[in-house]
């Protein structure tokens, strides 16, 4: 078992991974920016190093200083949570080389799936259905054309080393590719290094499905059911659910075993979530592939009683995993919101202090975040704040329950998105579970909240 694990992430994510670390005896280092110098994950690790000034350039992406605060604390392994590096195949690799051991997939396996297009091209010779789409980078106006003509228009240009929304454009009809291409190639060089895109038929009226899977290095796979993400701004989920509304019993079996298959074939290992997009007919295609832990997997920590953070460092320690059967069942339902400091109608950041911060609580809710009574939300990271997580019998009373504890989350001082999530609970089609990605046109007429 490792004695201290460094935690190369901020906020709740970070605070996380040291709360998993306390309860199995691992002490922690924290890194933090001049910006995050009062947070949490700094006051509650066993011992925190500054590593940069308040860009993320210069500090959690920088992986000399990361390195070297790991060396000078004598940590024998990196956790790195979500975001930042935890999908860079280098990190992973200078990590080997420098005798720390990376908790999460293999270099090669962050390499694989970072690459969506060679991703996809896996999956299908594993027999995982993908949708239409180029069978190689787009080099060309001429060819995008040529090959968005041949899948059929609406289309989405996408960025192969793509993630969270950037690099992307739906394109509704052949005059508007050529701007799309130009835009996303330009926004994925900016975001990702590389100006790389590719075609995919686009589904207007998708939802988007996830399976939640742990691999141990000594072959054995599991699945935990799926999450339901569909609701989305920006191709960013602003709410999951598990078990998903709209998968039935055989349907995550048959799926799930394709996931199980799919995976012990090209040896993966550690957490990773495969993500679909559900058609109106209810078929499955596989999306991609996130070789992390993901924001929302408290929601599966939920209904299946396991501690996936616990399970990554374990599982990285070479422990087997305890479980038998190929899934773990579900029990009951639950349902993440993301808080995020945000303007409600625009959903522009919102930085600034936090005047007044109170939780909600009671039976089945859980609150994960980083803030607290005077916190400063720096202007220089991801919105989010906290994570409400709420657990009930069934989803009737999760919904109850979420609804519940939306009305007694208190933040002041910051705009945040939880007049939103109050809407959306309230929505009937929500309610009987009737969704997809178009959601939210609802709630932003100019479409600023729109996922596509």
């Amino acid at each position: 078992m490792f004695e201290k694990i460094l935690i190369a992430n901020r906020g709740e994510i970070a605070l996380r991974v040291i709360c998993a670390c306390k309860e199995l005896g691992i002490r922690t280092v924290a890194v933090y920016s001049e910006a995050d110098r009062y947070s949490l994950h700094v006051r509650f690790a066993d011992e925190a190093v500054c590593i940069g000034p308040p860009r993320s350039a210069d500090s959690y992406l920088n992986v000399a200083s990361i390195i070297s605060a790991a060396e000078i604390t004598d940590a024998d392994a990196i956790h790195p949570g979500y975001g930042f590096l935890s999908e860079s195949a280098s990190f992973a690799e200078v990590c080997e080389t420098s005798n720390l051991t990376f908790i999460g997939p293999r270099p090669e396996m962050i390499q694989l799936m970072g690459d969506k297009e060679r991703a996809r091209k896996t999956m299908a010779e594993l027999g995982i259905p993908v949708l239409p789409g180029s069978q190689e980078v787009i080099h060309s106006e001429v060819e995008a054309l040529e090959i968005a003509k041949q899948i059929g228009y609406p289309v989405m240009v996408k960025a192969v080393a793509g993630g969270g929304g950037r690099g992307m454009r739906i394109v509704p009809a052949p005059e508007d590719l050529p701007h799309a291409l130009a835009t996303a190639q330009q926004e994925a060089l900016s975001a990702f290094g590389t100006p790389d895109v590719y075609l995919e038929k686009y589904l207007s009226s998708a939802r988007h499905i996830e399976f939640q899977v742990l691999a141990d290095q000594h072959g054995k796979v599991i699945h935990l059911g799926e999450r339901e993400c569909t609701i989305q701004r920006r191709h960013q989920k602003l709410l999951e659910e598990s078990p998903s509304p709209s998968i039935d019993a055989a349907t995550r079996e048959r799926v799930g075993r394709q996931v199980i298959r799919a995976l012990e074939k090209i040896g993966y290992t550690n957490a990773g979530t495969v993500e679909f997009l559900r058609d109106e007919s209810g078929n499955l295609y596989f999306l991609e592939m996130n070789t992390r832990i993901q924001v929302e997997h408290p929601v599966t920590e939920m209904v299946t009683g396991l501690d996936l953070v616990k399970k990554q460092i374990l599982i990285a320690a070479n422990e087997p995993l305890p479980l038998e059967g190929e899934t773990v069942g579900l029990r009951g339902h639950a349902i993440e919101c993301r808080i995020c400091a945000e303007n409600p109608e625009t959903f522009a950041p919102s930085a600034g202090k936090v005047t007044a911060f109170h939780p909600p609580g009671g039976t089945g809710v859980r609150v994960d975040s980083a803030a607290y009574d005077e916190v400063v939300i720096p202007p220089y990271y991801d919105s989010l704040i906290a994570k409400l997580i709420v657990h009930g019998k069934d989803r009737r009373e999760a919904v109850s329950r979420m609804t519940r504890a939306l009305e007694m989350f208190i933040i002041e001082g910051i705009s945040t998105s939880i007049p939103v999530h109050k809407k959306i609970m309230a929505d009937a089609d929500f309610r009987a579970g009737q969704f997809d990605t178009q959601f939210l046109k609802r709630f932003s007429p100019n479409g600023a909240g729109v996922a596509g």
